[in-house]
């Protein structure tokens, strides 16, 4: 697989959970090829190299939150184990867990994501930076256009979206009454 392919597909993955841009065990497991299960006993019979900054284990909440949002597809998906969150750290310790040419390729390309990730949330910083600069050198001359810049800045918000069927109250029908049929003598 191309280097480019794998770091978009890693990119991909990367979550922010405790305000902390982590990937699941499973989507790294899958995309080094290997089994969860081989990935968790190698992360466990190394202990030592992963504190709590590098992995941490998700909490029942955070499993039910990543589930309804769709992020894992199931609560059969993880088999009756409890998800490990790796940070980048933990993910570079990975490689000197994991061994083989595909765990040295895909842990490139995965440093290479939460680089590229890191870079376009600076620009992000440096260009609000330089707006503010603007609208205070000119002033409230611009504000509506500067409101409207920032708007289209901010992180898409989408409201949870409610599922079953609604009705509004006092509404007529929709359908029109039937006429009654006549009965055959």
């Amino acid at each position: 697989m191309p280097e480019d392919a794998l770091a978009l597909q890693a990119e991909q993955r990367i979550l922010l959970l405790r305000e902390q841009k982590v990937m699941l065990d499973f989507q790294l497991a899958e995309l080094y090829a290997v089994e969860t299960r081989a990935l968790k006993q190698a992360v466990r019979r190394n202990a030592s190299r992963f504190p709590v900054d590098f992995m941490f284990e998700l909490t029942a909440e955070e499993i039910e939150h990543l589930v309804s949002q769709s992020v894992i597809p199931g609560l059969g998906k993880l088999g009756g184990a409890t998800p490990m969150a790796f940070t980048e750290q933990g993910v570079a310790m990975l490689s000197s867990v994991l061994r083989g040419e595909r765990a040295v390729q895909v842990n490139i390309a995965i440093m290479r994501a939460f680089v590229r990730l890191r870079e376009m949330l600076a620009t992000n910083a440096g260009l609000a930076r330089k707006m503010e600069e603007i609208e205070r050198k000119y002033d409230g001359q611009f504000r509506i256009v500067f409101d409207a810049i920032r708007q289209l800045m901010a992180p898409a918000t989408q409201p949870a979206r409610e599922m079953g069927f609604h009705t509004l109250p006092n509404t007529k029908p929709t359908r029109k009454p039937q006429k009654p049929r006549k009965k055959k003598p």
